[in-house]
């Protein structure tokens, strides 16, 4: 894979091949977490979401002795999505236990109107593809233009509103974000543009965040 191949990537198995070796265990169950996020609403109350929130949770390591049995069990969900989208099955089939009802009621929104049914698993496809292509540059920046973060702009006032986006999963004050470290003295494009990007997608695990916030 190519820098050029990353940044126009529209589906996320090759990027994740590209990263086997490189990214964390933390990046990468963060990343499955937002792609189940991102169908949220359609998938039913009960095992499913629990797993995909404590699997959230393990991430961080914020899983207590009650959680224990279940963080085990999302740990072995999230390794097997990993492996799974590496075979460029959907990340949603291991994770979220019903993909099928899941993404047939994606493919069946008043918005999408394909003629038959496999014109409805490519129109997801792609829809899906993409967005998640999205995430993984999020989550894991551009591995071809590592970026150095220099202490002194981890400013208490940076650090208060990456902490607040991640915990509220709100990122819209990412812009916010871009002034104070240009004001504690970052003068990184890659970082600043990313934050301002009015057309990019954030979720947990956000490169820049995480730098602030010292995770990997």
């Amino acid at each position: 894979m190519t820098e050029a191949d990353w940044l126009a990537a529209t589906e996320p198995t090759p990027m994740l091949v590209f990263l086997q070796d490189k990214a964390t265990d933390r990046k990468l169950r963060l990343f499955a977490v937002a792609c189940c996020r991102r169908v949220w609403h359609l998938i039913p109350v009960g095992a499913s979401k629990r797993a995909v929130e404590v699997a959230e949770r393990y991430a961080d390591r914020l899983v207590d002795d009650r959680e224990r049995s279940a963080a085990h069990r999302a740990k072995d969900i999230c390794n097997e999505a990993k492996f799974a989208v590496a075979r460029s099955r959907h990340f949603l089939n291991l994770v979220s236990r019903c993909a099928t009802h899941c993404l047939m009621s994606v493919a069946s929104q008043p918005t999408l109107k394909p003629v038959d049914t496999a014109t409805k698993w490519e129109v997801v496809r792609i829809v899906e593809g993409t967005a998640h292509a999205g995430f993984a540059r999020d989550i894991f920046g551009n591995p071809f233009r590592p970026v150095t973060f220099s202490p002194e702009w981890r400013t208490s006032t940076a650090v208060a509103i990456a902490q607040g986006m991640y915990e509220s999963r709100d990122f819209s004050a990412m812009p916010i974000l871009a002034d104070a470290l240009q004001d504690a003295g970052c003068d990184s494009d890659d970082i600043l543009n990313h934050c301002r990007d009015e057309n990019g997608v954030h979720v947990r695990g956000c490169w820049v965040v995480d730098m602030i916030l010292g995770k990997s």
